[in-house]
């Protein structure tokens, strides 16, 4: 394989190496293409190009697309839930799903450590072809994808992260469309670079998503390294109430408040409501229909923290419950569970 000519575009295949796919098997005769476009660019913060993703849903019926993840010690809701509220999204726009499981690019980045042994003979060549067409100093604008500024000292392993990344998008016949959080919006932008550099016609539409922060004030993202600051899968009952109750969650103020993009990124898409209840003299119960309504009576004091605060960690509770009951039901997951915790999780 020529490295610099990477895998043809095609429909997702079952036997990729370190995927799994979530295919379309569903009818989209009453989805219209405007309808199939918002759903997809709801999704994101920043499409690049808008234009693209139009164009690509008008020619491809079923548009393959992927998101991936390190598994890097237990997974938060940002991971276990955002992404399974996006991937559903996805699917009822007709796209077919690739999850790419990133166990190399964790052990790179000193964490638990895909499968590409099995077309190493494609992947490595790609990934060497990317990191000859860049200097140093543009991959390391792309760190930030680990979780780590360009001021850090990395390891030499460290610094081939972007390329593999960037490899990935080519390896795994993702065609034009991937979602990914805005901390990888870098690596991305250097993949449709690459397909300049290469003449390649048809770049990744990079679709970005909004980041959920930690509990704590001025937390732009929840770290794994700091338990008190996101919300594990298995997390029990009283764990979810008190990480909420401890969050920085300031009154009347929306902008950084956690526990209001908690309530944004995951609650309302997830009931499509948000129940609070609370006594007759404190305003009585109250169901908001929308983000903008609630958005309004916190701004203005008609709904406080201490209103909030209860009615988000029963919604999350909800939602983790059926997780929970997987772990404490099934002895297998039960033991993987246990394994996962003993890793130490880096920064």
């Amino acid at each position: 394989m020529d490295p610099s000519q990477p895998a043809p575009e095609t429909s997702a295949d079952a036997s990729a190496p370190g995927s799994a796919d979530v295919d379309v098997s569903k009818d989209l005769a009453d989805t219209s293409l405007r309808d199939r476009f918002a759903l997809l660019r709801g999704i994101a913060e920043e499409c690049i190009q808008e234009d693209e993703l139009m164009n690509l849903l008008e020619k491809k019926p079923v548009p393959v697309c992927y998101d991936g993840f390190e598994p890097s010690g237990r997974m938060h809701i940002a991971q276990g839930i955002v992404k399974t509220i996006n991937v559903n999204k996805m699917v009822k726009a007709g796209c077919n799903v690739k999850i790419w499981i990133a166990d190399w690019f964790a052990q790179l980045n000193n964490k638990m450590g895909e499968e590409i042994n099995k077309r190493a003979n494609e992947y490595w060549p790609l990934v060497m072809d990317i990191a000859r067409k860049n200097n140093v100093k543009r991959i390391m604008r792309c760190c930030q994808i680990m979780g780590r500024s360009d001021s850090e000292e990395l390891t030499a392993a460290q610094i081939f992260y972007p390329c593999m990344q960037c490899a990935d998008i080519f390896f795994l016949k993702v065609g034009r469309h991937l979602p990914v959080g805005m901390d990888q919006r870098k690596v991305n932008v250097l993949a449709r670079e690459y397909c300049t550099d290469i003449k390649r016609k048809n770049k990744p539409i990079i679709l970005s998503h909004h980041m959920l922060p930690g509990f704590k004030e001025g937390q732009e993202k929840m770290s794994k390294s700091d338990p008190s600051s996101a919300i594990f899968m298995e997390d029990d009952e009283a764990a979810v109430n008190l990480k909420i109750k401890q969050a920085f969650c300031p009154p009347n103020i929306v902008e950084g408040n956690p526990c209001l993009e908690y309530i944004k990124y995951i609650v309302f898409p997830w009931f499509e409501r948000f129940e609070v209840v609370r006594k007759e003299a404190n305003g009585g119960n109250k169901t908001f229909a929308n983000m903008d309504e609630l958005i309004a009576d916190y701004e203005s004091g008609a709904l406080h923290p201490a209103d909030v605060k209860p009615a988000l960690a029963k919604a999350i509770n909800q939602i983790l419950q059926p997780i929970r009951d997987h772990f404490n039901n099934n002895s297998e997951a039960k033991i993987l569970l246990n394994t996962v915790k003993k890793y130490r999780v880096t920064n």
